[in-house]
């Protein structure tokens, strides 16, 4: 145990944010650097070392937090380091964006606020990649078998390392201009800096891995032919089919889902565009969805100027305290002010939008929405509620209902698919067609980082052992897995 008395000596402190009016100015990541290391050794001490260490369960890839704790109240980063790699390949990008189902199920947090975890993490790998810890880990000798994989967002990224570590050679498959995924075209400069994408691809091109972007599999480049080309395919293809909402002037001009508002945004800080063609600059803007990739659309649209932001949710709003059928040690369902809230816009929940209305040349200019509630447990409008709101820019930010259907892939691999619309697969991680694998939210449906690279993991094992018949890589959950998460 770090220190027997930690979680009594000390309260829980989280890393301070740039002021609202700074951090607007520009599109850099919203915390003070090293703003956390003068205080993590202390938040390091308040973990228990719990007997049952809850948080184990509490994180699908069954990370080791009791003991990187111990070595950062200790400072001893390398060892650190080497705890937190063990489970987890790429901890700079969950320590800052994944929403931590670790701390929920921290047992401090029964009758006090959880232990920091994620903020140890970062640390932790932040430090490392400062002190020269991360190194390519290439592998001793080659297996002659080759894998194709379909996808480099995080399940891509962690399947192909992992298999190419263990002497495979990989290739990953990207339909986009550059490597990451929803990393890379999804996530808002000010919550992840894409240089930490970036040096964890020159690390596993030192490991061996290869990269081929602007190939999209089905369009650009046949699935049969791919599968021909390799030995085994791994397919991370993301569930990147938006949900829509079909109602009045949904055809409307300036009306987008947010994957393809966000990515404009990222392209200018990637130096693809002076000013992004879908702005929000002096807009009247209305995000519609109130998750995490709504928020994106919020902190967005400040950046850009716009005139005003509201954010519409059609479930009520969360409590600020667990509800009674969502107790210790699962995932609460929250009132929750992200750094894009913090910077200012209206939140409006329990409403549902009717319809739009645009100008005499098509372009959106108003929102109607009435409120809802729940009777008898359906969601159903309030008479007496519609008003009608300006919007000359909306995002729909409500979630993907799967994997892209449009570009052949499933077809052309013959895929067969579960009651959920996902890529299904069995207990390794294989489709219906042998030595084709699945992994991340092609298979599991819309979900979390964590999650992402857990199943990458676990994807790569099956792969390995469908190779090689045997396989020492870790696995840490099933395809049926939910964890304590929904």
């Amino acid at each position: 145990m770090a220190d027997p008395k930690g979680f009594l000596n000390h309260g829980r402190e989280v890393a301070k944010s740039r002021p609202v009016d700074v951090r607007l100015k520009d599109w850099n990541e919203v915390y003070v650097p090293g703003s956390l290391l003068p205080i993590i050794s202390k938040q390091a001490s308040r973990c228990m070392d719990c007997g049952i260490p809850f948080c184990h369960n509490g994180c699908p890839l069954g990370n080791l937090i009791p003991e990187w704790n111990d070595y950062a109240y200790r400072e001893d980063w390398g060892a650190a380091s080497e705890r937190l790699h063990a489970t987890n390949n790429f901890p700079e990008f969950t320590g800052r964006l994944c929403p931590a189902p670790c701390e929920s199920a921290c047992v401090l947090g029964i009758n006090q606020p959880a232990v920091t975890i994620k903020n140890v993490e970062v640390s932790i790998i932040d430090k490392a990649w400062d002190s020269g810890d991360v190194a390519p880990q290439a592998p001793e000798r080659l297996s002659g078998k080759t894998v194709a994989v379909i996808g480099s967002g995080p399940a891509g990224l962690a399947a192909a390392q992992q298999l190419t570590r263990a002497g495979h050679t990989v290739a990953v498959y990207e339909r986009a201009d550059r490597i990451g995924g929803l990393l890379r075209y999804g996530i808002p400069e000010f919550k992840m800096e894409k240089r930490h994408i970036n040096r964890r691809i020159e690390q596993m091109r030192a490991e061996g891995t290869r990269f081929r972007t602007g190939i999209e599999i089905g369009r650009d480049l046949k699935a049969t032919d791919l599968k021909k080309r390799y030995d085994a395919v791994v397919i991370a293809a993301g569930a990147t089919t938006a949900r829509d909402l079909p109602v009045p002037g949904r055809e409307l001009a300036g009306i987008h889902q947010a994957m393809e508002y966000l990515p404009l945004a990222n392209k200018v800080q990637e130096g693809d565009f002076v000013a992004p063609p879908i702005t929000a600059e002096g807009k009247h803007v209305v995000v519609i969805g109130g998750g995490d990739t709504g928020a994106d659309c919020v902190g967005t649209a400040h950046r850009q100027g716009a005139a005003s932001v509201t954010q519409l949710e059609i479930m009520p709003k969360p409590g600020e305290d667990r509800a009674p059928n969502q107790p210790w040690p699962t995932f609460p369902m929250l009132y929750k002010v992200t750094s894009a809230h913090e910077e200012g816009g209206e939140r409006v929940y329990s409403v549902s939008t009717t319809h739009f209305e645009g100008d005499e040349d098509g372009n959106v200019q108003w929102l109607h929405l009435i409120e809802v509630e729940f009777v008898d447990g359906k969601l159903t409008q309030k008479p007496g509620t519609e008003r009608k709101i300006p919007a000359q820019l909306v995002t729909l930010a409500m979630g993907f209902t799967g994997t892209d259907r449009d570009n052949g892939l499933v077809e052309q691999f013959g895929l067969d698919l579960d009651e959920r619309g996902n890529i299904a697969r069995d207990a390794d991680f294989q489709t219906n067609v042998p030595g084709v694998f699945v992994a991340g939210d092609a298979g599991r449906g819309q979900s979390l980082i964590v999650w992402a690279i857990a199943e990458g993991r676990s994807a790569a094992r099956g792969c390995d052992r469908f190779l090689t018949g045997a396989s020492d890589l870790p696995a840490p959950i099933r395809p049926t897995d939910r964890s304590l998460m929904v």
